[in-house]
């Protein structure tokens, strides 16, 4: 490994009040208050109560619930009662389906334990990686993960991957040359959360954890509010079509009835009758067992379905690319 460069090494062990050291539990546990735990942002996660109310919010379950509650109203108890029937046993399957595959996930995910080796009262120990902060001195070696974004102190034949922030699939040489580059992640004394290590050794000082890191602000300018899938705009539009028809043919039934027949009361009776019979009352119920199946042949094949609308997108698709190919790209 390269000798320790001091004119180089402490003006960077200063900046961030640490030494080769290391951090003491005390210094970490009060830079942990500060700068927070070492993790990207994820989902915000939602309660039972909004996932289950999320499932109501499809425009034909809730142009249903409005039929059923005018026909509840009207007196016709059994179409009412047909409904929400209905309506209750789509909501209930897709809800519980979604709940199962948020489960097998985080049973996943907590199978997952990865930690860094650091330097903390100068003594190396292993950590999980969300415990880091700036300042840590922390080892690489090959195969390990680069858990944060970092400034080389030493390393000898050090080769990174950085192809999930740059695409570039060939490794990067790293070094401590100090000088001046227009990209920080074209500079070699620099390496970042989310990349790996290929060969070689290093010690480092962690600059930057969680959102603060490069491969953090990536992250929080792709992550939002989930745009609709396919399904769900066909979904719409298919509802607002009903709607359309309804108040076109309800209406017009409704007119021609009293007129011919003189018994307004009636002739609004069968104008609803003819609204609830143009509706499909068992459409979410197929649609939501159809889904379910999906998901249930996926997970045979090692596949989690979080959310079952968008299994209609996956299924659209002939080919799928993952990744960014700038090897390619570039020519």
């Amino acid at each position: 490994m390269d000798s320790i460069d001091n004119r180089i090494v402490e003006p960077i062990l200063k900046k961030f009040d640490t030494s080769l050291r290391g951090l003491s539990d005390e210094e970490a546990e009060e830079r942990i208050e500060k700068y927070g735990y070492n993790e990207v942002g994820e989902e915000v996660r939602k309660s039972l109560l909004q996932k289950l109310i999320e499932n109501f919010k499809n425009p034909l379950v809730v142009l249903l619930g409005v039929l059923a509650a005018i026909s509840y109203i009207t007196g016709d108890t059994r179409a009412a009662v047909v409904m929400i029937v209905m309506v209750a046993m789509g909501v209930a399957l897709k809800f519980i389906q979604e709940i199962k595959a948020d489960k097998s996930a985080e049973e996943l995910k907590s199978m997952v334990s990865t930690t860094a080796s650091v330097i903390r009262d100068g003594m190396q120990r292993e950590i999980p990686l969300k415990m880091l902060v700036p300042g840590d001195i922390i080892h690489l070696a090959s195969g390990d993960m680069i858990p944060a974004d970092l400034q080389l102190i030493t390393s000898k034949d050090l080769f990174v991957n950085q192809s999930a922030l740059t695409g570039e699939s060939l490794p990067v040489e790293k070094n401590i040359l100090q000088g001046t580059w227009e990209n920080d992640l074209e500079n070699p004394n620099l390496c970042f959360m989310g990349t790996n290590v290929e060969t070689g050794t290093a010690i480092a000082v962690v600059l930057s954890t969680g959102g603060k890191t490069c491969f953090g602000k990536l992250s929080s300018k792709v992550a939002g509010e989930r745009p609709m899938t396919g399904f769900d705009k066909g979904i719409s539009q298919y509802t607002w079509l009903m709607i359309k028809l309804i108040f076109i043919m309800a209406p017009m039934v409704f007119l021609i009835n009293g007129l011919t027949k003189g018994n307004w009361f009636e002739a609004f009776l069968f104008g609803i009758a003819v609204a609830v019979g143009l509706t499909p009352e068992m459409l979410p119920m197929i649609v939501t067992v159809n889904l379910s199946k999906g998901a249930l042949s996926m997970s045979k094949k090692k596949v989690i379905v979080k959310k079952l609308n968008a299994i209609q997108n996956f299924g659209a698709m002939d080919i799928l690319c993952t990744d960014k190919t700038g090897t390619i790209t570039c020519g």
